[in-house]
């Protein structure tokens, strides 16, 4: 028995091994700049509808995203989106475009219903949108009838879990409405209900019969899986070089771009293609450290790529004690790594002189009085008062579940002491999309009330923190933290700190 143990697990190894020397820098960015050939050719079918990055693997797909998005609702102002994603599981889709998404637009569109329901019967609805709608109550009511509300899922998820979504669709519709969020803007904006499509390599197009988008009833969600599903490496060559293809090479991007971003890729992609795989690998490199060097002489948060080298030997015993990098999907925790695009920025929120960002910003922020600084690295900060700077390092819940929770005390003890003299603060990490919008969120709530205005933590004492209050102001720092991504093991950490429980309560 312990000899067909290890036989299973040489095997194991070997595959991976070979899966791993597969998996190089050259061969991913030949991939994705082949799969980006189809998305172009997608985005060129609609050119009116936005193109839509899903972070983070669909951002290396193509170079003129009009914005990203993480599983959110999207702008319905334009008739429509585009959103490309990709996965490496040898499926069509990821489960984000097959199941995440069409829940969405499902339970978007039945909180719009309920909300014009509402506003119809109130008598506000026609005053209110008279611009959208007929004067008519009747032809209002009409539009609203004909409003789908239906779960549409793509044919390949079983009936038995589309069965199982739809019994929660009410319980997230009505978790929707409760929480905050601004219907009435959405409702505004969009003329007809939400809805999704999809669209692989392997779909049939007949160019000569697509339809210009505004002849939907619904406003297309169009989910474009950009790699081909097969989950074989498949050689190619090109006029000069031999290479495997990969499909959804762009995700988990922290096993294998060397620090190099899809800005970086699309800014050289045509010398990191003709480059070839030996090369590709030093080119990338210095690409890397003169982008770290330029954001270092601007006084940017710069620190270096640190890459480890794996030996990739034909022997299975080469690779016994190497450890493999976990698959990351789109809910990781790991926010300890720079992130990959450059859409990251500060955000003011509202009037509460709270301010996320990055810490690569955070020399460079001038209009604040103090910082709360959540990277584990330090940063270089000029401020006139040396206590107007707190370095209190965190790493995700993935990393320390408990990280968040034994550093809240402080944080929120900091924000108090500036906040009541008035002062801009602002909390950054690495990313500026979760570990600072988890501790924003509890300076929020601690110190806040629930129109946010700070009272020193007054009502805080007087309410009862329930998940539902916590997601309504949670609600609330993303309606001006549009890049924020809190996850799940860091919001954990602020729940038990805010309810005097531990770490773990959920």
């Amino acid at each position: 028995m312990e000899d067909y143990r290890d036989g299973k697990l040489s095997i194991y190894r070997a595959a991976r091994s070979i899966k791993r020397r597969d998996n190089t820098v050259y061969n991913a960015l030949q991939s994705i700049h082949e799969d980006s050939i189809f998305v172009g050719e997608i985005s060129q079918l609609w050119p009116d509808l936005p193109l839509i990055a899903n972070l983070r693997c669909g951002l290396w797909y193509s170079p003129k995203f009009h914005s990203t998005c993480y599983f959110k609702s999207t702008d319905g102002q334009k008739g429509g989106c585009i959103i490309v994603d990709s996965t490496r599981k040898g499926k069509r889709f990821p489960d984000s475009m097959s199941k995440t998404i069409p829940i969405w637009t499902c339970v978007l569109n039945r909180a719009i219903l309920n909300y014009r329901n509402k506003m119809l019967d109130s008598g506000l609805l026609m005053n209110r949108e008279v611009a959208d709608y007929s004067n008519c109550a009747e032809d209002v009511k009409l539009k609203n009838h004909n409003w789908d509300c239906s779960l549409h899922l793509p044919l390949w998820v079983p009936d038995t879990e589309k069965a199982a979504i739809e019994e929660r669709i009410e319980k997230w519709t009505n978790q929707l409405e409760a929480s905050g969020a601004d219907i009435a803007s959405i409702s505004s904006c969009l003329k007809k209900p939400l809805r999704s499509l999809w669209i692989s390599q392997k779909t049939v197009i007949w160019l000569n019969e697509v339809p210009d988008h505004n002849q939907w009833d619904f406003t297309p969600i169009i989910l474009v899986s950009a790699s081909s599903s097969s989950d074989v490496f498949r050689n190619k060559t090109t006029s000069e070089f031999s290479w495997n293809y990969i499909p959804g090479a762009g995700d988990d991007e922290e096993s294998w771009a060397r620090g190099l971003t899809p800005t970086h890729f699309w800014s050289h992609v045509h010398d990191l293609i003709s480059s070839g795989p030996d090369l590709c690998n030093q080119k990338v490199a210095d690409i890397v450290e003169k982008d770290r060097v330029y954001r270092a002489h601007r006084g940017e948060h710069a620190p270096q790529v640190t890459v480890k080298n794996l030996k990739m030997a034909d022997d299975v015993a080469d690779v016994s004690n190497v450890e493999l990098p976990l698959a990351s999907n789109m809910h990781s925790d790991d926010t300890t790594l720079q992130p990959s695009n450059d859409y990251c920025t500060t955000f003011w929120i509202g009037s509460t002189n709270l301010v996320i960002g990055t810490t690569k910003h955070a020399a460079l922020m001038s209009n604040v009085d103090c910082i709360l600084n959540c990277d584990k690295e330090p940063v270089s900060i000029n401020l006139p008062d040396s206590e107007a700077h707190l370095h209190l390092p965190m790493v995700s819940s993935k990393l320390d579940r408990f990280s968040l929770f034994n550093n809240l005390p402080a944080a929120v003890n900091f924000a108090k002491l500036n906040l009541r003299k008035a002062h801009r603060l602002l909390v950054c990490c690495r990313s500026g999309e979760d570990i600072s919008v988890c501790i924003c969120l509890a300076i929020l709530t601690s110190l806040f009330d629930d129109k946010g205005t700070f009272d020193d933590g007054r009502s805080f004492g007087e309410t009862c923190i329930t998940k539902l209050e916590m997601r309504r102001r949670l609600v609330f720092v993303c309606k001006f933290a549009i890049t924020a991504r809190p996850s799940r093991g860091n919001l954990k950490q602020v729940f038990g700190f805010l309810t005097g429980g531990s770490a773990a309560s959920s």
